[in-house]
């Protein structure tokens, strides 16, 4: 019986708590453009999108959706914090290099 008390015990004391990577804070930024580009339209140059305001902004709340999931899913293969910032900024590395040399 005082094993498994000791067991439960042990076993509230590794709660996962909230922990902040840099996927997090894409996923924050994407929907905050998403926001403002419905609020205030989309312009590039100053010339107004008129009829593509909302589909830019959707396109940006996939994204986040899709950043968000990416994190889950990175959260599960790299349980230590420092590991998965590790990986997370990488990754996001990775991406813009590549998105660079698209463009």
């Amino acid at each position: 019986m005082a094993e498994q008390n000791d067991l439960a015990k042990k076993n509230d004391s590794n709660t996962k708590k909230f922990r902040i990577t840099p996927l997090n804070f894409a996923t924050a930024f994407f929907f905050i453009l998403a926001g403002y580009i419905f609020i205030n339209g989309a312009k590039i140059t100053g010339a107004p999108y008129e009829h593509w305001s909302g589909t830019i902004g959707w396109i940006f709340i996939l994204f986040a959706v899709v950043v968000s999931w990416l994190d889950i899913i990175f959260r599960n293969f790299f349980p230590e914090t420092k590991k998965l910032w590790i990986v997370e900024l990488s990754f996001i590395t990775l991406v813009l290099i590549i998105f660079f040399l698209v463009k």
